[in-house]
């Protein structure tokens, strides 16, 4: 059972790695400063970061050791978010490249307003 448990968070992550890369890409094309970098070919951790304008930035970092959202403004830690939580948060930031909501530098944050 442990084995078949193990087996399936990997591919977990390797999925949600391959997602992370995708959105970094598609966010590019919509004008954001984003990246994803992985360690390794097997796709096992990644380190995604987008820029939303006004020194707001969002990482996401995922590997077998755990999932992080971490958002910040002006070097300051806002929030940090973990597990199922980080998860949430980055389908808001893929629900603003469903909506096609633009990067502002009037904006004071597109995912908590200040």
């Amino acid at each position: 059972m442990f084995v078949r448990l193990a087996e399936q968070h990997r591919q977990f992550v390797q999925d949600l790695v391959m997602n992370l890369q995708a959105l970094a890409t598609v966010l590019e094309n919509r004008g954001y400063l984003a990246s994803c970098y992985t360690c390794g070919g097997q796709m096992n951790s990644a380190s995604f970061m987008v820029s939303l304008g006004d020194d707001h930035l969002i990482r996401f970092l995922v590997s077998d050791y755990g999932i992080t959202w971490t958002e910040m403004r002006d070097d300051r830690e806002l929030m940090k978010l973990e597990g199922a939580e980080a998860i949430n948060q980055l389908q808001e930031l893929a629900n603003l490249v469903k909506y096609q909501i633009k990067p502002s530098n009037s904006q004071q944050s597109l995912l908590h307003p200040v």
